[in-house]
This record gives structure tokens, sequence and C-alpha cells, in this order.
């Protein structure tokens, strides 16, 4: 249906009942976990017993909060760590590659443009699982035959780093490419003219167009690396991200420090979309 064309009431209204009904779905999952961080309960789900700022600065025998667990609040920070990193390999690396793929002579690009896109098709199990196969036996070839052992081959942070990042570089990649499309290659051609070296194009021309999705595509990263968990859970060591220790913890006892959790994860991942949004939006 062309939208511009005149529409019947009930097509409209029905259109409207739609969106209300997707929102509703979308939306109130998240409104409700939200909500229920600051019950006054002993249990994560309803009834509602009143408001209460327990779940997340109570330090008691019946109750800890979000802030006062210090095994929580290890593991937000090794979250937050793994996706610095990861967001910044893969803001680089995946930089790199959409300039590559831009260039009309590059050999092989359309196999190689396919193998980037891997990641993204392969199920994060079976990427999780085959980068822990492959380190290890990498490890252990190098431990045995030139009595070498590197600690990031076996589980650890910098595996997760690693295996966080080759498919974060790939949404980079994605979103950087998008960008350079619209770029006009007469400005690169003018400044060639005037005697710019290659790298100075790059960098004085092209990289300050590309800055708002470079910026934006950082933001995507981390917030991707930061939620991960279907990969991270076969690479994480001994300090585990923030999904592998709330899956860990709801196992075994559920309390409504959950939701106090899911309730801080929403409004900062919120809050950088918003901000990744309005960058992007200023400077299209």
């Amino acid at each position: 249906m062309i939208r511009t064309l005149p529409c019947s009431a009930a097509y409209t209204n029905g259109f409207r009942l739609y969106m209300v009904l997707f929102y509703i779905f979308l939306i109130m999952p998240l409104v409700t976990i939200c909500i229920l961080a600051f019950n006054d309960s002993n249990y994560i789900a309803l009834p509602w017993n009143g408001f209460s700022l327990d779940w997340f600065f109570a330090n008691t025998n019946e109750r800890l909060g979000l802030f006062k667990d210090e095994g929580l609040m290890l593991s937000v920070w090794t979250s937050l760590e793994t996706g610095f990193f990861v967001a910044l390999f893969s803001t680089i690396i995946g930089t790199i590659a959409a300039l590559l793929f831009e260039e009309e002579q590059f050999r092989m690009k359309g196999f190689l443009y396919f193998l980037a896109l891997a990641p993204l098709v392969i199920p994060g199990v079976v990427l999780g699982i085959s980068i822990l196969l492959s380190s290890t036996y990498a490890g252990t070839y190098l431990e045995e035959n030139l009595g070498m052992s590197f600690e990031f081959l076996g589980p650890s942070f910098w595996l997760v780093v690693i295996g966080q990042f080759s498919f974060g570089a790939t949404y980079v990649m994605l979103l950087v490419g998008a960008r350079l499309k619209k770029f006009d290659r007469v400005l690169e051609e003018a400044a060639l003219s005037l005697r710019a070296t290659r790298l100075e194009v790059i960098w004085l021309i092209t990289i300050p167009f590309l800055r708002p999705a470079i910026i934006g595509a950082f933001i995507v990263a981390f917030l991707i690396s930061f939620s991960n968990f279907n990969t991270t859970i076969f690479l994480v060591g001994s300090d585990p991200t923030l999904p592998v220790d709330l899956y860990s913890r709801i196992k075994f006892s559920s309390t409504p420090v959950l939701n106090a959790v899911s309730f801080m994860i929403v409004v900062f991942i919120s809050f950088a979309a918003m901000i990744s949004y309005v960058i992007n939006r200023k400077k299209t």
C-alpha cells in the first residue's frame, strides 16, 4: 500500500492499532522489568509491594543491592572494559576494511566481502566453539613444539575480546561502508591533483566525512559486545562478563537485583543509542 494515496478509515485505524500493539509488544517487557527494579519485595516478579531503592543500595543479610555487590560490579567493569577494546579494534579494522572494499581495483573483492560477512551468518554458539577449539589447539601446539605459552589462547579476557572482535568489525564495516557510498570522489580527485598523498587525502578529507559513521559504529560495536552472551560464554575465563554472570546467577537464585541490573542496562543502552542517533542526524 502506497501511504501517499488516499486510504479508507478502516485501513488507517487498522494501521494505527497495529503500530500501537507492535510497540507495546516491544516496550512493555522493558518497562515492566524497570518498574520491578524498584519493587520492595524479595521476589523478582509481582505483586507490587511499594517503592524501594534496596536493590540498588542495600547491604544487609536479607538484601544485597547492585552497587554493594562486589562480584556483580566486577562483571559490569569487565563488560565495560571488554566492550571498549572490542569497539576500538573493530572500529579501526572495520573502517580500514570499508575503505578497501570501496576500491575499484581491489582483487578478489567479492569473495573477501563474503568472508567478512560470514561471522554475521554463523550462529554465535558455533562461532564461540570454533574460536575456543582453534585457540586451544594453537596454544597446545606452540607449547608442545616451541615451548611457548600464551595465556590469551585459553579462556580469558583477551580471548573474549578476540571472539567478539570477529563479528564486531563486520558491523563497523557495514555502517562505515554505507556512509562511504555517499562520499563524493571528486573531493579526493581534487586533493590528489593538488599533490596530496593518498594517506593525506584519507586522513584530511575522507575520515572527517566518515566521522559520524565511525562514532556511531564504535557505539554499536560497544553495545553489541556489552550484551553478547552466546559467543562469550565459551571464551570467558575467571572474570565473567555481565551477561554470563547474570546467567550463572539466575540458574541458582533469582532476586530483584537482576531487575536493577536490567534497569541500568536499559538506561545505559538507551542513552548510548540516543547519542549515536543525534550525532548521525546532525552530520547526515
